[in-house]
């Protein structure tokens, strides 16, 4: 691995563990409940995130270019809700990635979908690319309606994913996860999925990390929360600080009755 590919990742992993900020989801969804205004959403969250997950379009307009957070920089898509999701291509160039000062770029893979060749081809032409400039690659294991989330699946999407030179790999938590850890050879970050009650959803990063993923890459169960901040911190309480449930709800709870008060 060269020095520049493990500084990258250094930068997206504090310590071996991160929280990543998925605010990717207009690519495909549009103006997503909680995203309609990326600036207003990302801002006040930018200070406890270690890293953002997101378009090269929101990047330019709705990231303060003078803030140090790294980038993960979305580099697929091509497709909306209105159709089969996994036709995807390369839509951003590892070049740009450069440009922008991307810490690595995330491509995802459809293993078992109609289009499923085409999205590992894409991995694995990033995975090449990124090489030459020291660019970490993420894969994320995406899944239609169709697929069952378990172990077998996700651990056979999760292997294809590493074996084809993805630094890091984005799955979901499913029951037996530590099979699809212990099968994955390089390090898994999970997805924080659909809106969570706030203590399910840091259940599940809890069960994940002691599980073996080495972080978390939440989205809708951060920004969509009733308090963003409070959740932001409480999962950086799970994830940095190895904090039980009851601890890191707690975080949430007494950073809503703060907020609460300033109303």
């Amino acid at each position: 691995m060269s020095w520049g590919l493990s500084n990258r990742i250094s930068r997206i992993m504090k310590g071996g563990r991160t929280v990543m900020l998925a605010v990717d989801h207009g690519y495909f969804q549009g103006p997503t409940t909680g995203l309609e205004n990326p600036r207003r959403t990302i801002t006040p969250l930018l200070p406890f995130a270690d890293s953002l997950m997101l378009t090269r379009g929101v990047l330019r307009t709705s990231v303060d270019p003078g803030q140090s957070v790294p980038i993960v920089l979305r580099v697929t898509g091509g497709t909306s809700i209105l159709k089969e999701l996994s036709n995807e291509v390369v839509v951003t160039s590892i070049e740009e990635a450069v440009r922008l000062n991307a810490s690595a770029v995330a491509v995802s893979v459809f293993v078992g979908s109609e289009h499923e060749k085409q999205t590992l081809a894409n991995l694995a032409q990033l995975v090449d690319e990124g090489e030459r400039y020291g660019m970490p690659v993420l894969a994320v294991t995406a899944v239609g309606r169709e697929m069952t989330r378990d172990a077998r699946y996700l651990g056979l999407a999760c292997r294809i994913a590493a074996e084809l030179g993805a630094s890091v790999v984005k799955t979901y938590y499913c029951e037996d996860f530590r099979k699809v850890v212990d099968g994955c050879p390089v390090p898994v970050v999970i997805a924080g999925g659909k809106k969570l009650p706030e203590r399910d959803a840091l259940q599940l990063a809890h069960d994940a990390i002691s599980e073996g993923a080495v972080g978390v890459d939440m989205g809708r169960n951060i920004f969509q929360s009733t308090n963003p901040v409070g959740m932001i911190k409480a999962v950086q309480a799970v994830v940095h600080a190895g904090k039980g449930v009851d601890d890191a709800f707690h975080v949430f709870n007494e950073e809503e009755k703060a907020s609460a008060k300033l109303r």
